[in-house]
């Protein structure tokens, strides 16, 4: 039986998402089969192995083949407003259903990443056409990934859950839940949230063209930073990383 057998990952799928639940060991992306499809909210993509699996930026994500997690979920928002805070949200929904698995402190990394002890866990990609009413929501997580196994490029920077293949389905599980969760509470509970796993609160920090502080998010989800000479700073796109 495959770690993601969908007749038993259905029995623990009783939310609003997960309904349909489709499941290869193998394609190219989970983005790419609900991207613009016909198929209804919440319906859930999940792959033991993708052969194009791509994060933010075009970057590929490599994956080791049945041991993380992917899944790909669509959503149709009610409004365009909440498109830029997807990801956010979504990596609190990472957040809680590891600590609940694993009771390891997680924190979100603005704006895609979550971070056990400092290394990316979990990545998160979020794709959309607002004009057509839809938004898929990727999700990779290193639940039984050896981080041996990964290439040397994203090794030293990696974590893993250190898990077995079967936790899968549990994680996916209680991974849904908490986003189903997360989704429906207003975006001021999401941000108090949001500030309290603040991963770039007070640490130094880099992007393209600029350093300085991680200094909290704002109300809009956008990421404020304080430059070297005091200066506030708001960054609403783009990458950050940690350290200067």
């Amino acid at each position: 039986m495959s770690e993601l057998d969908p007749a038993h990952v259905r029995s623990l799928l009783r939310g609003e998402l997960g309904t349909p639940y489709l499941y290869a060991t193998e394609t190219t992306s989970t983005q790419d089969v609900l991207r613009g499809s016909s198929l209804p909210h919440g319906a859930v993509a999940v792959a033991e192995h993708q052969t194009e699996g791509r994060g933010r930026s075009g970057r590929r994500w490599d994956d080791a083949p049945s041991a993380a997690l992917l899944v790909s979920v669509l959503l149709r928002p009610p409004s365009t407003s909440a498109l830029p805070q997807l990801s956010l949200v979504a990596g609190l929904a990472v957040a809680a259903a590891i600590e609940q698995e694993t009771k390891t402190r997680a924190l979100v990394k603005w704006p895609n990443d979550v971070l056990v002890d400092g290394r990316k866990l979990a990545g998160i990609l979020v794709e959309a056409r607002p004009d057509e009413g839809w938004a898929v929501l990727g999700i990779g997580v290193n639940v039984a990934v050896e981080l041996a196994e990964l290439p040397p490029d994203v090794r030293d920077r990696a974590a893993t859950l250190g898990r077995s293949p079967a936790d899968l389905e549990a994680t996916l599980g209680e991974l849904l839940r908490h986003l189903e969760r997360r989704l429906a509470e207003p975006a001021p509970a999401s941000l108090d949230a949001l500030r309290a796993r603040d991963a770039l609160r007070g640490r130094p920090v880099r992007w393209a063209g600029g350093e300085g502080t991680g200094a909290g998010i704002d109300d809009a989800g956008a990421l404020l930073v304080r430059l070297p000479d005091g200066t506030p700073m708001t960054l609403d796109a783009g990458e950050v990383h940690l350290g200067s």
